[in-house]
């Protein structure tokens, strides 16, 4: 994650990027424009999954975009993965999380290649009242 924040860095040098924990954000309430989860959030349990969210949600001022990345599926489902667990989560339910967080999705996208798992982004814009 380093070698991504110092390539951001380096292409918008005007710009602050950190590099944070998903359950605890060192950051104020509401200073952020926006956050980049691309796959942390592939680890968490559906009954965990808005410890993350909620902490996004404090972060990000009213109207900044959240662009998450996760395995996708069918259903919620567990498998296998390289050191820890990990669950694939349909575009629907991770957008209900979202949207129980108080973000509105934006847009979504799901891509199934032959040989990879399948998976998918959903760009959401935190709401202006939560």
């Amino acid at each position: 994650m380093a070698e991504f924040s110092a390539h951001a860095t380096n292409a918008f040098p005007t710009v602050d990027f950190a590099t944070e924990g998903l359950d605890s954000i060192d950051a104020a309430t509401n200073p952020v424009g926006g956050v980049l989860s691309w796959y942390p959030l592939i680890h968490y349990e559906s009954g965990a999954i808005q410890v993350p969210f909620r902490e996004f949600s404090r972060v990000i001022k009213p109207g900044g975009i959240l662009f998450v990345g996760f395995f996708e599926g069918p259903a919620f489902e567990r498998f296998a993965h390289a050191i820890t667990p990990a669950y694939r989560w349909p575009v629907d339910a991770i957008s209900a999380e979202l949207g129980r967080a108080g973000f509105d999705v934006v847009e979504s996208h799901a891509r199934k290649t032959a040989g990879q798992r399948p998976q998918a982004a959903v760009i959401a814009r935190r709401q202006d009242a939560r």
